[in-house]
């Protein structure tokens, strides 16, 4: 089949802070100082401390093959995407993995054209249709019927073709009632079903979908992912951002994992999923903050039968996952789960705050939050770990995918004669043989 995509060496760099200080002195003596290769004297010195180590910290890694761009960072600046290249063929389906912040909504960006890379290029084939996030290419005055229209114009349809899709955009979009009322009315998870509707159904050769499809309920989530794979048997080509693995096993042929902007690995799904699931460290202490900055969660300390862990786990033993929290407003609706994910993205367990007869009490001022129970017993293997902190009432949503690793390790919990395997399943359950 024929290449549809291909992106070689893309770097791009981002300005870190605003844009402005709000007067035009302080603007001109920032510009000054900057093309005098001096740091702004605008900033905060703890601010300024904090971006020059992120700057060392990257500028290490960065590969130094660069030309035709600086490889050195400026005070404020900082790589999203680093020598990123690969190819996509037609009718492929292309997943894109990686931590928060690795770079995979920079990317789609770069080939949605919203954004240009500082080096590199991008060759593409064909009409593009992209779903980057809630309300993208939607005009919030304009009804829905009227988006539908326009974006059919900016794929470059004319009205007869979009009128001969129409029915089937409003009977996937489940919206029909809400068809003629002004969009920027509609709930996140109403703009989400037209969004998905139309990219999907405005035949592109070319459909670009990041985790946008998580706002959707989950009848909606598979009614989506069904109509990916029918797109992709029609011989279009599809780029999906998701870190729901088994939808990425499902779906994809081909996953790159992307980490601090460059591309780790390239290869089959399930080989690129066991990579990732290795990528994670295994221990017992796991720095959250430096995961997302200005985060409310601030570590995880795992005690395994009283003592601190390594992270190797056995079934059956006593289990506290100790989170730091640090707030500035109290949160009277929150909710923390950790899930325990298998190196091909399946879900074995959960263990949360709502998952049990305890409720969170309202959290005023920092604090310490104990998630205890008793280790199931599962399949010898490494796990990874996903954390998941939400107050509704707050507006707080922290999502840390992979955050951490665990190992669990073997142990004759069944008193078996026979070695375990994994076509025993994922968790181990002790049974009794008998005639009579």
């Amino acid at each position: 089949m024929s290449t549809v995509i291909e992106v070689d060496d893309v770097w791009k760099k981002y300005r870190l802070g605003i844009i402005g200080t709000g007067t035009l002195r302080h603007d001109f003596e920032r510009w000054w100082h900057r093309v005098r290769g001096k740091p702004d004297p605008h900033s905060k010195v703890d601010q300024r401390s904090e971006i020059r180590n992120r700057k060392s910290e990257l500028a290490t890694n960065v590969d130094h093959r660069i030309s035709g761009v600086s490889a050195s960072l400026g005070d404020d600046e900082v790589w999203a995407l680093r020598g990123v290249s690969f190819e996509v063929k037609q009718g492929e389906i292309l997943g894109i993995i990686g931590r928060n912040g690795a770079g995979k909504s920079t990317l789609l960006k770069i080939l949605s054209r919203v954004t240009s890379p500082t080096k590199g290029e991008v060759w593409i084939k064909g009409r593009i249709a992209s779903l980057l996030e809630v309300g993208t290419g939607f005009h919030p005055e304009l009804t829905g019927r009227e988006n539908i229209f326009l974006n059919g114009a900016i794929l470059g349809m004319t009205k007869a073709e979009i009128r001969t899709k129409l029915d089937e955009i409003i009977a996937f979009a489940e919206v029909d009632k809400f068809l003629d009322t002004p969009v920027k009315r509609y709930s996140s998870g109403m703009y989400v079903r037209l969004a998905f509707a139309v990219a999907a159904h405005l035949e592109p050769e070319i459909l670009i979908v990041d985790e946008v499809l998580a706002v959707g309920d989950a009848q909606f989530q598979k009614k989506c992912l069904g109509k990916i794979g029918d797109v992709a048997h029609e011989g279009r080509t599809v780029l999906f951002v998701s870190h729901n693995m088994n939808a990425i096993t499902a779906l994809c042929s081909k996953v790159i994992v992307l980490k601090e902007g460059s591309v780790i690995f390239n290869g089959k799904a399930e080989e690129s999923l066991n990579y990732y699931g290795a990528s994670s460290s295994v221990s017992g202490c796991i720095d959250l903050a430096s995961k997302r900055p200005g985060a409310y969660l601030q570590s995880l300390n795992i005690i395994q039968n009283g003592k601190s862990s390594s992270g190797i786990l056995k079934a059956d033993d006593k289990v506290d996952l100790v989170f730091s929290l640090k707030t500035s407003k109290p949160l009277s609706k929150t909710k923390l789960a950790v899930g325990f994910t298998n190196m091909r993205g399946g879900r074995v367990f959960a263990v949360g705050s709502w998952l049990g007869s305890s409720q969170m009490p309202v959290l005023k001022q920092d604090t310490t939050i104990t998630i205890r129970f008793q280790m199931p017993p599962i399949i010898p293997s490494r796990y990874t770990l996903d954390i998941g902190f939400c107050d509704t009432e707050a507006g707080v949503d922290e999502q840390f995918y992979s955050a951490g690793a665990v190992e669990v390790a073997e142990t004759n919990y069944l008193n078996m004669v026979e070695p375990v395997i994994p076509e025993l399943g994922q968790i181990l359950v002790r049974s009794e043989i008998f005639t009579t």
